[in-house]
């Protein structure tokens, strides 16, 4: 196999087989793109709109089989056994690593919808990614601050109902949309910065979670919580193409979304938001639990295996 070649060898051509597979599908889908964009029939745009979708899910699947083919690291996959690729989600994940990006893909590329993301509607004039992201489908919202309400209250509203018109698209194709609810990265500065009450997690930020539910919950048929599990410690990209990390463990929870929480203004009403708040810290003390559970049943599993090393290795006393 391709992971027992020496490491000389074996990081630098896993590096390649990605960067290649970048270079060609990521041409062809901006190509693919300026086509889509260049004639503006519905009835083509939703056909390349799908072709787009399986450039992007080879491109997974391609580097997910080139970290089996080069790593040893197992993606071990707990409850995602009812999931249709046919379905409609709101996800929601911890966020530990930038590991997690391509764990998430080779765990549920084309077992559920592509992951979407909400974006913000300056992000489509960044270059390529742009373009990109407009291609696959990606919703852009309009958030408008709180000064800008203040000069302008016409606007109140605006970015929900702008939404909402830019998700219909949604309702005749599946999709999954996507949330790290943290916001960023766990570190143990940002988790003593910001005091939070989880012993493995940042706080849950509701905000994104609320503007996804608001716009799109009744297309929505579920909420899919995902909780990532690192037994040997966080790593790095850089891990995972060297081969350092032994397992990734990704237990999903199906849940319903909660039906009084489907219609609510998040930003103005003080008690529709509170509520929202503690459903989702409810799931997040869940999620903090299930994380100390791994970790303590995967340090009580390598203290057992260890003891039973050094007693193997003890030298036997004579009677």
């Amino acid at each position: 196999m391709l992971s027992n070649l020496p490491a000389f060898l074996r990081i630098p051509l896993a590096i390649l087989v990605v960067a290649v597979n970048t270079v060609l599908l990521t041409t062809t889908l901006f190509v693919a793109a300026l086509i889509k964009f260049l004639v503006p029939v519905p009835r083509f745009r939703r056909f390349m709109s799908a072709r787009l979708v399986a450039l992007a899910e080879l491109w997974i699947a391609i580097n997910s089989a080139a970290i089996r083919a080069f790593t040893r690291t197992q993606i071990i996959v707990e409850g995602a056994n009812d999931l249709r690729y046919e379905g409609w989600y709101l996800v929601i994940s911890n966020h530990q690593s930038w590991v997690d990006i391509p764990v998430l893909q080779a765990a549920f590329n084309r077992r559920m919808p592509f992951f979407k993301f909400f974006l913000k509607k300056e992000l489509i004039w960044v270059p390529f990614l742009g373009l990109a992201w407009w291609a696959l489908d990606y919703p852009f919202m309009r958030r408008y601050d709180r000064a800008t309400l203040e000069r302008h209250p016409e606007l109140r509203g605006r970015d929900r109902a702008e939404t909402r018109l830019a998700c219909e698209r949604f309702r005749s194709i599946p999709v999954s949309v996507m949330n790290f609810v943290e916001g960023t990265r766990f570190t143990k500065q940002k988790h003593a910065g910001q005091a939070s009450p989880f012993r493995h997690l940042l706080k849950a930020r509701s905000g994104g979670v609320a503007f996804v539910v608001d716009a799109m919950g009744d297309m929505l048929q579920s909420l899919v919580d995902i909780t990532l599990v690192y037994p040997a410690g966080k790593p790095t990209v850089m891990d995972l193409i060297a081969n350092r990390i032994p397992s990734v463990e990704v237990h999903v929870r199906e849940r319903p979304l909660p039906a009084d929480l489907l219609n609510g203004d998040y930003d103005n009403d003080a008690d529709y938001r509170e509520r929202f708040q503690a459903w989702l810290n409810g799931i997040w003390v869940d999620k903090d639990a299930l994380i100390a559970e791994r970790l303590s049943q995967t340090s009580s599993n390598l203290g057992s295996s260890n003891q039973a090393r050094v007693s193997s290795a003890e030298p036997k006393r004579r009677t």
